[in-house]
């Protein structure tokens, strides 16, 4: 079906990714142009919301609109975005609310705010999010949206990261909200596996049945209920309201609460007849409703009053939805409008009161109505749409809820009753916002205001004036909720209007507001009395701090038992546990070797025993350093094995790992008492019997596994496809960073995470900055004098120029043979992985030849800026590879001649380069941690030891200082 306007809804991914870009770029524009730059970034959202409104004519009577991009096939993930009356109406509110938030957001912070840049790139990342949320028509795609909106929420509720206060709320409503899309990724999997397809639209259409069925759709409601602050899960939204009150407006009053509401939605018109559906959804909605307005009612922060409210309100929309009939699913969309208009307008309310005033107590409010009527005279509107009083949407969305719940069946009774007590505390909450921010208090002089900025009040009047012309013409709203409510099948006509007659809704929404005053004058009667409201003695999130707390004891526990902080201990226990089962299981089937070579080549035999002999001998040995040399030994008498063997790579990269491992461990030496760790030789023998028996079992193994094969090797195969489709004749190289390319990225951000937990182990002060050119922790006494300036860095007797002289000849030498042998690697020995062993040799050399200042002249840089960029290139390498339409990490061949000579270049070597920045970068963090970085610290160890105690005080506190560069 041809529509108006349709074919707009292409753009719908590059929108999408255009919140992404801005997003990026964010930061910079507002250090640049400050807080301008945020009603800049509005632009972005207004679009959206012209955008969205030229798909209205394409979504009414049922329409859809639908796009697909390919992404990973092979895991059912497409791009598949879908536009219907729902995803319409919450893209309007996400996009509408959205632009004036960042309207507000521009006067709302001070223009020194640092944080400017990063609470905008996240806000505009979190817009993107949603409307990528709410259009999409892929469960796994929706659940990497609902995701990315916990973890953005996240930044924006712990905006003010200097506050403990604000990253516990933050933390807090991260780990709820994670859990729960945990939960509800099992059930789109489940859902998508026995539906036979990931595409909600051909799931809604044509909804399976069974058990599973059942099981996953209550497991998308749990995720659902978590995200939506529906009780159990209730507690972690009144602590979000740590974030800025523009944020708390689009997150807490308009967005990012509503995705459970619109998830609820989207799958009720299928699955709203599950048995499970309305016992789970109408009773959790409804203790909410309940929970929210009675708790809503004991507070003094206008704040919290909204947020209580907020989950209030929630339970309301859940209620209605769990309804599931045609008629409550109308309602509760309609509520959900409503809602948006109001409450986010109410928010801010607050944040003007709060910035103008300086506070948000309402005992300590008084007289604002005269000092701010525009703010009074817009809270009044938008709190009598809360109500439910006409003539506000909020009036006529509620009618249109009463009527569809009353027809709920045998649920609907029930519901009704519970719905009309939630009014009665949703009409006292709002007296009491009304009462507690404007109204004059007893013996209180007029609150003293500060004049606001047009830009944060006119948003506030436009949701109010916006909730009065739906108010009065609900009917504007009449085919979009019918569209909606159509689908899950026939509704009543004229379901939004302002006047329906005397009927049962009207009377319910009278009995509210009656029994809401009197509730209201109730609770002040007992206030002014002295009886002041206090919090509840079962305070939110106490069972989520208990639960926390018992899962930190119980991993305290566990690690006390298991991690006892002994190496040999720990490495003990993995070869006995390996010894015990794979060696029992072993034993059990009793299968051997089809066929083995006694003897092979003489060197492969003298090399063993030498191995044999070196690992015999290391039992023996009393010193760390001729341990850490026998080590080495064997490791490089193993790599001599591998060039025996025709296996160069592998025989290159055990060299150069035997190296750097060496080095690494002789440094480790240089602050550890060298006797230490062999001052007895207690508990050798066992340690004997367990390296033995696990030597036994690994060799069993290499004999038996290959006999147990029943196909040909993959290996056979690979050396036509490492040519014709990776490119190079290194069979080695191709399969690292074609074949298992993923596997490759996955080991060196694992090597990045290392680096950075020993190295952060290992510093005392601030990590940040390049490494120290000059002896910067020791005091200036101390510090030798510059005899050449072609050194360019200190020398003292101790040191040998000659060998200064030597290394820094040769250094460049070393470099660019490592460029050599990676840009050969594809076809010959070599590699990113070897090439950057090479260079952290070269570093290491500069290092053992003149300390930290020789390192820091070789490699003025931040080592984890140098990985950092390594990991960034090959991430970018991964995803060209999606970008150009092909698989991730997939390879493109360049061939061709230039002057006679043909030449070939394969963009997986670009990959190859990421991984040859990390490991060089990995290697000089490695000597800077634990070279000089131990070698400062020694130094200042000697100089205390030396220094008169009167001075050791004054000394360290300099050289601490000098460190932090």
């Amino acid at each position: 079906m041809s529509r108006p306007g349709a074919g707009v809804f292409e753009f719908a991914p590059a929108l999408i990714a255009a919140y992404v870009v801005l997003a990026v770029l964010a930061p910079a524009l507002c250090k640049r142009w400050g807080r301008p730059a945020l009603m800049a970034c509005g632009l972005l959202p207004l679009a959206t919301t012209v955008w969205a409104g030229a798909q209205l004519s394409a979504v009414l009577d049922g329409g859809e609109r639908l796009v697909h991009v390919d992404w990973i096939p092979t895991l059912s993930i497409g791009i598949d975005l879908r536009l219907d009356a729902l995803s319409l109406v919450m893209t309007l509110v996400v996009a509408g609310v959205g632009t004036l938030v960042f309207l507000y957001s521009g006067r709302y912070f001070p223009a020194d705010d640092d944080g400017l840049g990063k609470y905008t790139g996240s806000l505009l990342a979190f817009a993107g999010s949603m409307l990528g949320l709410v259009l999409a028509d892929n469960l796994l795609l929706l659940v990497i949206f609902w995701e990315l909106t916990g973890v953005l929420s996240y930044l924006l509720i712990a905006h003010r990261s200097g506050k403990r206060s604000s990253r516990v709320a933050a933390t807090q409503a991260f780990i709820v909200t994670t859990a729960g899309g945990l939960v509800m990724l099992v059930g789109a999997v489940m859902l998508g596996e026995n539906a036979g397809t990931y595409t909600l639209s051909s799931i809604l259409a044509a909804p399976p049945s069974g058990p599973l069925i059942t099981t996953s759709v209550v497991l998308m409601i749990v995720g659902g209920i978590t995200k939506s602050a529906i009780v159990p899960f209730s507690f972690w939204l009144p602590g979000a309201m740590a974030a800025p009150t523009p944020a708390s407006a689009f997150l807490h009053a308009a967005t990012m609460v509503k995705a459970g509401i619109y998830l609820f939605a989207r799958l009720a018109p299928a699955f709203a007849a599950l048995s499970l559906w309305q016992p789970v959804l109408m009773v959790l909605g409804g203790i909410t409703l309940l929970y929210g307005g009675v708790v809503a009612l004991r507070q003094r922060d206008l704040k919290l009053l909204l947020a209580y409210g907020t989950v209030s309100q929630l339970g309301l929309m859940t209620l209605l939805i769990g309804t599931g009939n045609p008629d409550a699913l109308l309602g509760g969309l309609a509520m959900l409008i409503a809602h948006a208009t109001f409450k986010a307008a109410l928010f801010f309310v607050v944040g003007v009161i709060d910035t103008s005033a300086g506070t948000r107590d309402l005992t300590k409010l008084s007289g604002l109505r005269r000092s701010m009527p525009v703010m009074f005279w817009v809270s009044v509107l938008a709190a009598v749409s809360m109500a439910g009083v006409p003539p506000m949407i909020g009036f006529a969305a509620k009618e249109a809820g009463y009527a569809g719940i009353l027809d709920g069946g045998a649920w609907g009774a029930g519901g009704a009753v519970v719905m009309t007590l939630g009014s009665a505390l949703t009409v006292t909450y709002s007296i009491r916002f009304l009462w507690g921010a404007f109204s004059d208090k007893p013996g209180q002089a007029d609150t003293e205001v500060s004049p606001s900025s047009p830009w944060m009040t006119g948003p506030a009047v436009g949701l109010a004036a916006l909730g009065l012309v739906l108010g009065l013409v609900p009917q504007l709203l009449e085919p979009l909720v019918q569209s909606y409510a159509g689908t899950a099948g026939e509704t009543h006509e004229d379901a939004m209007a302002l006047w329906h007659g005397f009927n049962l809704p009207l009377a319910l929404s009278a009995t509210g507001w009656l029994l809401g005053t009197v509730i209201f004058f109730g609770q002040r009667r007992r206030e002014h009395a002295g009886e002041i409201a206090r919090p509840a003695a079962a305070e939110p999130g106490r069972s989520y701090r208990a639960t926390t707390a018992g899962v930190d004891a119980v991993a305290v526990a566990v690690t006390n038992a298991t991690q006892r902080g002994s190496l040999p201990v720990s490495l003990g226990a993995i070869l006995i546990v390996l010894i015990a089962f794979p060696g029992t299981m072993l034993i059990k089937a009793g299968v051997g070797p089809k066929s083995v070579e006694t003897f092979g080549d003489p060197a492969e035999v003298l090399l063993s025993a030498v191995i044999l002999a070196l690992a015999v001998v290391l039992l023996r040995v009393k010193r760390g350093m001729v341990a850490i040399i026998l080590v080495g030994g064997v490791g490089y008498a193993v790599a001599v094995l591998f060039i025996l063997r025709g296996a160069p790579d592998l025989a290159l990269t055990q060299l150069l790992v035997e190296t750097v491992t060496l080095v690494a461990g002789l440094l480790v030496l240089t602050r550890m008492p060298d006797r230490a760790l062999f001052a007895s030789r207690k508990g050798n023998g066992f340690r004997a019997v367990v390296a033995v028996f696990a030597g036994a079992l690994m060799t069993a193994l290499a004999l038996i596994i290959p006999g147990t094969r029943t196909v040909a090797p993959i290996s056979d195969a690979l050396p036509d496809p490492s040519v014709s489709y990776g490119g190079g004749y290194n069979i080695v190289n191709v399969i690292l960073v074609d074949v298992r390319g993923w596997d490759t990225f996955g080991e060196i951000s694992v090597l990045i995470a290392a680096a950075t937990g020993v190295a952060s182990l290992v510093f005392l002060s601030q990590r940040t900055g390049s490494v120290p050119r000059r002896p910067t922790a020791l005091p200036k006494a101390a510090k030798p004098r510059r005899p050449s300036p072609w050194l360019a860095t200190d020398w003292t007797p101790r040191r040998s120029l000659l060998l200064e002289v030597v290394t820094r000849l040769i250094f460049h030498i070393i470099v660019v043979f490592s460029l050599y042998v990676l840009f050969v690697g594809h076809d010959q020995p070599g590699g990113g992985f070897a090439a950057g062993l090479i260079v952290g040799l070269a570093l290491t050399l500069r290092y053992l030849a003149g300390g930290a200042f020789e390192l820091g002249e070789a490699a003025p840089v931040d080592a984890g800026i140098v990985m950092g960029i390594g990991l960034l290139i090959a991430a970018v390498m991964a995803v060209v590879g999606l970008v150009g339409g092909g698989s991730a990490l997939q390879s493109t061949i360049f061939q061709g001649e230039v002057l006679g000579l043909e030449l070939k270049f394969v963009t997986s070597t670009i990959f190859d380069i990421g991984v040859y920045l990390v490991v060089i970068g990995l290697v000089l963090d490695v000597l800077r941690s634990l070279g000089a970085e131990l070698d400062r610290q020694a130094v200042v160890d000697r100089l205390d030891d030396d220094a008169p105690r009167s001075r050791r005080g004054r000394r360290t506190a300099d050289t601490g200082r000098g460190t932090r560069r």
